[in-house]
């Protein structure tokens, strides 16, 4: 009887270590995981009359909330980071979070669309419909009255052509009341405040961080639409993808992959998680990989996104070719010449 009770309790000892450990492995963590992603055609995404190319790819990165396993387990994964909450998003919820990034994305696509038809000299109208409101400072007279992902559409009555005139406006108005009208979903809302000096500038203005909400209007028509992909980090390659369709060239027979957001004058800028995207791409057989040389103020030449693909290309052995572009041409010099 008391070996059949040992036996027993030795039993009932391993299940109860098991448990804690499975527990213990999927014990949820205070920090979010960033890792290679994928490399998708871009075809699958753009829409047009005329065929796109099914050669140019967009290379994302994985983000997920980290377990207590994959968070241990990512120190021994190449390319793997580990970034907290506040790191990753700052002050926002997970739900502002990934809206904010769709908003990048709707930008991203519009000028991609805009600078591609521009550049090919084909008809195109750009709407300039207002800004989104991306985050509101805790300075601003407006906190807890706007919401991400409000669309701001005119301040004191007054309508704009670009944000650029509306940060000049509010600029000019000093420390004065001010009234902003909104949408936010289906309602049109007003709010009124007073404006504030923006930290570390003398500059004045309604304290939110904004991104133009605009609208592309081409002939022929190209509608782009990348499903939950957010961020801008596509742009360059989704302009390259436009400007095919717009002029019927075959810019390339290979797999071409890159990054980099675009903005309406065809400049690529710096984005990240590129040396993610680079060990993403070579993973899936990109021949080139087109990287941003853009060097924002505190950036050392060696921090650049172009620095960082060349780095990783080395330590992980790959064959592809990193290009380095500062702007749309140089991209499409490469593939022209």
């Amino acid at each position: 009887m008391m070996k059949k009770n040992k036996k027993l309790k030795f039993w009932l000892l391993g299940i109860a270590a098991f448990l804690i450990a499975v527990v213990f492995c999927l014990w949820p963590t205070q920090y979010y995981i960033e890792a290679p992603g994928e490399a998708f055609q871009i075809s699958k995404y753009v829409k047009s009359t005329r065929k796109p190319n099914p050669n140019f790819y967009l290379v994302t990165v994985s983000e997920r909330p980290a377990v207590m396993i994959d968070y241990l387990t990512s120190f021994f994964r190449a390319g793997d980071s580990r970034y907290s909450k506040t790191e990753l998003m700052g002050t926002s919820s997970s739900a502002e979070y990934n809206q904010m990034q769709q908003y990048y994305m709707e930008t991203s696509q519009n000028n991609a669309i805009y600078y591609a038809a521009k550049k090919a000299k084909v008809p195109y109208r750009q709407e300039f419909l207002g800004v989104y409101v991306m985050e509101v400072m805790k300075n601003s007279t407006f906190k807890n009255k706007l919401k991400v992902g409000d669309i701001l559409v005119s301040v004191n009555d007054r309508k704009f052509s670009s944000s650029q005139d509306l940060i000049k406006y509010v600029s000019s108005l000093k420390h004065k009341k001010v009234q902003i009208a909104v949408i936010r979903g289906k309602k049109h809302l007003t709010f009124s405040g007073k404006t504030v000096k923006l930290s570390g500038t003398n500059r004045y203005g309604i304290g939110i961080q904004l991104v133009d909400h605009t609208k592309v209007v081409t002939d022929p028509a190209v509608k782009i639409d990348a499903g939950d992909i957010g961020g801008p980090s596509a742009g360059l390659m989704f302009t390259l993808e436009c400007y095919q369709l717009f002029t019927g060239k075959n810019l390339s027979a290979k797999k071409i992959a890159g990054t980099g957001t675009i903005d309406s004058d065809g400049k690529v800028g710096m984005i990240g998680g590129v040396d993610k995207k680079v060990i993403a791409a070579s993973r899936q057989g990109m021949r080139v990989f087109f990287a941003p040389t853009d060097q924002p103020e505190g950036v050392k030449k060696n921090e650049t996104n172009y620095a960082e693909a060349v780095r990783t290309a080395k330590k992980i052995h790959t064959k592809m070719k990193i290009v380095p572009v500062a702007c749309f041409e140089d991209a499409l010099n490469y593939l022209e010449k």
